[in-house]
């Protein structure tokens, strides 16, 4: 096994002149786009060959998703992929972060290609293309093919190896025109709502020494799928895997209440998956975080030689998909606590309960991570679901998502300003869709979507983050 990278010591950041609010906070290349999953948009669940995924199974399943809703349909993307990329360039994005379908490429995960699906990518890419949209593609996001999950899902090694055929697979086909890649989607949720709590596909409660061994295959798959990528593309490809987590931001301005934020980000004891040092310290440090190597010490997997070397692949950024936080202050020997209460009642939400409306969360996100993994930053995913729905005068009128965009936007070029390179934006979604077990009552798009007619109608937030791409990010 080679030696671990180390962490680098906290460096002060260099500085960039505020020039006030009212001029351009962001470099000319910074990218604005926004991003959609397959499953949660595409419909046609079992048209054009694509087998099913565990996502078809767990919200077929009565009770599961609520009041019974699936992706069957969603947003009918897959027929109506063409109009909504004339939405896309309308709204002027540079970049629109996609999701490939694992079972719509290959139906029962390994074996027989699927033309027909490989097909469907093709056009789409082009026509993003032929828009001055710059395709970023996820090549999982949550919708592991059925007949996988039937064969041990990531309970089974064998997964790392048929992630990495299907990337190569993938690559091969959109590789000369696709430039940046995701690997994963949040690890977080993929093993510790869907195999520890249950609550998401595939549905299981596991113990957690059986999901800390899906987590460490999980990982090894991020790394041969960035070899594969490396090894296929046909020309230059930049490689991430999208993180996410709750971010820590400090209760005051103090150096201790920053430094027991800090802390408390990478602190790896609790017994759930959303410990964000325990997937990034080992993809980019090369080694598993000490505190949670002793403190899951009977649950761990076995680690063979070479591992740490394939999960710690190199990659060009972090990926980030930051939404929501909490406050941390130094308690009284100087150990990291979190408020009681947090915000306090009445603060700001989504209609998800986990929502809490934190707009420094971009800056403390950007500022920590780059500062722990010394990595440029991409917000790969950002928004807020409210109530949306299409007014009597045939708008939809949501003022509080223009206003969530423009304070986590400002405390994102905030970190711009004070040298931190965070190179893009997402917003998440551009249209609303199907939001996994809530199904369709949550809606986080820039795009209403009536989902008995399939009519699309721009919000007003639509035409607010337009104006600000043209703008590129002045008034921020």
């Amino acid at each position: 096994m080679p030696p671990s990278r180390p962490i680098p010591s906290t460096r002060p950041l260099r500085r960039r002149p505020n020039r006030g609010k009212t001029s351009a906070a962001l470099p000319k290349d910074f990218v604005w786009g926004a991003a959609a999953a397959a499953y949660q948009i595409e419909g046609g669940w079992n048209q054009g060959g694509r087998g099913p995924s565990i996502w078809d199974h767990f919200s077929q399943t009565p009770g599961k998703v609520f009041e019974d809703h699936t992706g069957n349909v969603a947003c009918d993307h897959y027929h109506r992929w063409r109009e909504d990329v004339r939405w896309m360039r309308r709204l002027g994005l540079d970049a629109y972060r996609l999701s490939v379908s694992w079972s719509r490429i290959l139906p029962r995960g390994i074996g027989r290609v699927n033309a027909r699906g490989l097909d469907f990518y093709d056009r789409l890419v082009d026509a993003l293309l032929a828009a001055g949209i710059r395709p970023w593609v996820t090549l999982y996001h949550w919708d592991l093919p059925l007949a996988l999950q039937e064969r041990g899902g990531f309970q089974n090694r064998e997964i790392v190896e048929w992630f990495g055929d299907y990337t190569e697979i993938v690559v091969r086909r959109l590789g000369d025109r696709v430039r940046h890649w995701i690997t994963l989607n949040e690890p977080p949720v993929i093993v510790g709502l869907g195999m520890q709590q249950g609550v998401f596909a595939p549905g299981q409660t596991l113990s957690f020494a059986k999901c800390l061994k899906a987590a460490h295959h999980l990982l090894l798959a991020h790394g041969r799928s960035v070899q594969a990528i490396r090894a296929t593309s046909p020309g230059p490809a930049r490689v991430s895997l999208a993180h996410t987590g709750r971010e820590r931001i400090p209760a005051s301005r103090s150096i201790k209440d920053r430094e027991a934020a800090r802390a408390d980000t990478f602190r790896c004891t609790e017994r759930g998956f959303d410990n964000l040092a325990w997937w990034a310290d080992p993809m980019i440090l090369g080694r598993y975080p000490e505190d949670g190597v002793k403190a899951f010490a009977a649950d761990l997997p076995s680690i063979r030689t070479g591992d740490l070397a394939l999960i710690s692949q190199p990659i060009d950024f972090l990926a980030y998909n930051c939404y929501s936080g909490f406050p941390v202050r130094a308690g009284a020997r100087g150990e990291a606590e979190r408020v009681p209460g947090g915000w306090g009642p009445g603060n700001p939400r989504g209609t998800l309960p986990w929502l809490q409306v934190a707009p420094e969360a971009p800056y403390w996100a950007a500022r920590f991570l780059h500062e722990r993994y010394q990595l440029p930053v991409v917000f790969t995913e950002n928004g807020v679901c409210t109530t949306d729905f299409v007014h009597l005068d045939g708008k939809v009128h949501d003022p509080q998502r223009i206003d969530f965009l423009q304070r986590y936007l400002g405390g994102m070029a905030r970190a711009v300003r004070e040298g931190i390179p965070v190179e893009g934006y997402f917003y998440w979604s551009i249209l609303d869709n199907f939001e996994w077990a809530q199904g369709y009552k949550d809606r986080f798009g820039l795009i209403h979507v009536d989902y008995g007619t399939q009519k699309r109608t721009p919000k007003d937030s639509f035409t607010w983050y337009r104006d600000l791409i043209r703008r590129r990010g002045a008034g921020l």
